[in-house]
């Protein structure tokens, strides 16, 4: 089975349009469309579902996709290696985050990387999903790390490094009439309007949860899908929310309470792959990250808040 193959195949099948795929593989449409045939043929059925107006994958592709996405994963690590012993490193490493989460200094991260490893080709991506969009897309092979929070338990399928631990707080409007308070119990937030982030974001889940377990429901009118959109419709009087507290105690036009009967801990981690040995290329940028930390690993703190 030829390899160049199944690159074309996993690039139709993430960007699901054949003149995507093409742009991305820097290559003609019709190459990545016979390469298409060529694998059909060679397998004996449809990987893609194709009309004028969608490109989806077939049983049998979702089925490839995975399979075809460790395939190629193990033929980069071994030639990756093979290439690092001989004191440089090549290929890529894909990268994924929370948008607008002040966790890595990633700018900074990444460029000392590239400096030292200017063969290197990273690429990163945003997530519009959360941490457990993240947490897929590591599992499925779309990326090779992600930084992300840590969900209760973690899948054996990923790997993590634990990086900091981040105290979730309640802001508001200063002229909130809670605003003046240093702490507040749940009960009293039941009939506040919330800005959250949509299901599957940590921070939403874990509210979530702990709303539930004290047989608590809130309003969610506002779903957002950063921090920074998150604090400007708070800091408009538009609901109050919760976020961690190192990403917005210098924000101005914010007032911070501690919920008084709980304390929730956002737990920050660099995840990978347990199921895939990590490139040489994947491990350098590894063993960067602690140095290029916003938020310092720290116990959690009491649940009355800082003194």
């Amino acid at each position: 089975m030829d390899l160049r193959h199944l690159e074309y195949f996993v690039a139709v099948a993430e960007e699901l349009n054949f003149t995507k795929a093409a742009r991305r593989l820097h290559v003609v449409q019709s190459a990545v469309s016979a390469a298409i045939r060529s694998l059909e043929r060679e397998l004996g059925v449809t990987l893609f579902e194709r009309s004028a107006q969608r490109v989806a994958l077939s049983d049998a592709g979702a089925v490839l996709l995975p399979e075809a996405r460790g395939l190629l994963e193990a033929a980069r690590a071994v030639r990756q290696s093979v290439q690092g012993s001989g004191g440089s490193l090549s290929g890529s490493v894909s990268i994924g985050m929370l948008p607008a989460m002040p966790i890595v200094d990633l700018p900074a991260l990444l460029g000392r990387f590239h400096r030292e490893h200017p063969e290197v080709t990273v690429r990163l991506r945003f997530t519009a999903t959360g941490s457990s969009g993240l947490a897929e897309a590591v599992v499925s092979g779309e990326l090779d790390i992600a930084i992300l929070a840590l969900p209760a338990r973690l899948p054996s399928a990923l790997a993590a490094h634990r990086l900091a631990d981040a105290r979730l707080v309640l802001v508001m409007h200063p002229d909130h009439p809670l605003a003046g308070e240093h702490n507040v119990a749940l009960a009293r937030l039941a009939q506040e309007n919330f800005v959250d982030f949509p299901p599957g974001y940590s921070t939403r889940v874990m509210v979530d949860r702990v709303f539930a377990a004290a047989g608590l429901e809130r309003r969610i009118p506002l779903e957002v899908p950063d921090l920074t959109t998150c604090c400007a419709f708070v800091r408009e009087g538009l609901g109050v929310a919760v976020v961690p507290e190192f990403a917005v105690v210098t924000e101005p036009g914010l007032s911070i309470v501690y919920l008084s009967d709980t304390t929730l801990i956002w737990p920050l981690a660099v995840a990978t792959s347990s199921a895939r040995r990590p490139s040489a290329a994947v491990r350098a940028l590894l063993d960067l990250v602690d140095s290029y930390l916003v938020v310092p690993l720290s116990p959690p703190v009491s649940p009355d808040g800082p003194s």
